[in-house]
């Protein structure tokens, strides 16, 4: 019924649908409707994902429910953030799901498959970005562990630009 695997290019195409519609359901209204396409634009398209998914740093991982691509993470290996000063720090930079499957439990079966992954590559901790309206993820994350230890600002435009906590969680 749920099932989690590594992304590989062919990927990019399901990459950019479900990219798409999980941030514009999380974020969609934190900044001024041009600047949210634009920024979406750029950013959930095959050519960007293509680029993204052939960079060896990152390891992106969709997760399937009933053999339907319903989210996936952007996972980055000992990525340094100046407000954690621990080493061998893990980055998750992106963890989406649509919307229609909060509450099924995925996001949960994805962070413990995440956990596992950092852990068996010697990571000592997990940190993090999230946008500060967004409460359920927020909500999550502690519910994960994670904990608030600094802030940071996400640029969407060239003029917006969203509060993000940093949030981290050590393994």
């Amino acid at each position: 019924m749920i099932h989690i695997r590594k992304a590989s290019i062919q990927d990019a195409n399901i990459l950019t649908e479900v990219g798409f519609q999980s941030f514009k359901s999380a974020h969609g209204y934190s900044a001024p409707k041009k600047d949210i396409e634009e920024y979406m634009s750029l950013n959930f398209n095959e050519t960007n994902f293509t680029k993204e998914l052939s960079e060896e740093k990152n390891h992106f991982y969709l997760i399937s429910y009933n053999e339907k691509v319903v989210g996936y993470t952007l996972l980055i290996f000992n990525k340094k953030e100046a407000q954690i000063p621990i080493e061998n720090c893990a980055y998750l930079s992106r963890i989406y799901l649509l919307e229609e499957y909060y509450g099924f439990g995925l996001g949960k079966q994805l962070f413990d498959f995440i956990k596992i992954l950092f852990t068996e590559n010697q990571q000592s901790g997990i940190w993090l970005n999230v946008w500060v309206e967004n409460l359920r993820a927020i909500s999550f994350y502690k519910k994960m562990g994670f904990e608030i230890v600094g802030k940071s600002d996400y640029q969407i435009s060239a003029t917006h630009s969203n509060p993000n906590h940093v949030m981290f969680l050590q393994l």
